[in-house]
């Protein structure tokens, strides 16, 4: 719980996207058809969030290493941020197919 409230308190992405999840999540319920597209949608969500977590984690050990720069380091952060940019990815496709198939 410690790491919910520092990221909270820290990261104002991870904040964006918990308030994202108070509307994401309970319209994933109400959209999906049958339990598996509930899944489906709440889970590339909560990915989304999961890989913000860990982005944020591997940014905080890369500062507290050392301020000055270094291309490893600019390196690990870059990777980190392209991770959440992929989950940001794979939830649109999901969100996309699924809200496609029941509306098309």
């Amino acid at each position: 719980m410690r790491g919910l409230r520092g990221a909270w308190r820290h990261e104002s992405a991870f904040r964006q996207e918990v308030c994202a999840s108070l509307l994401v999540l309970p319209l994933a319920v109400w959209l999906g058809e049958d339990a598996v597209q509930v899944v489906l949608l709440g889970a590339s969500w909560l990915l989304v969030l999961i890989t913000e977590l860990l982005n944020t984690a591997v940014e905080a050990v890369v500062d507290r290493v050392g301020e000055e720069p270094h291309h490893l380091a600019g390196m690990a952060k870059d990777v980190g941020s392209a991770a959440v940019f992929m989950s940001l990815v794979l939830a649109t496709f999901v969100w996309g197919v699924l809200l496609w198939a029941r509306f098309a």
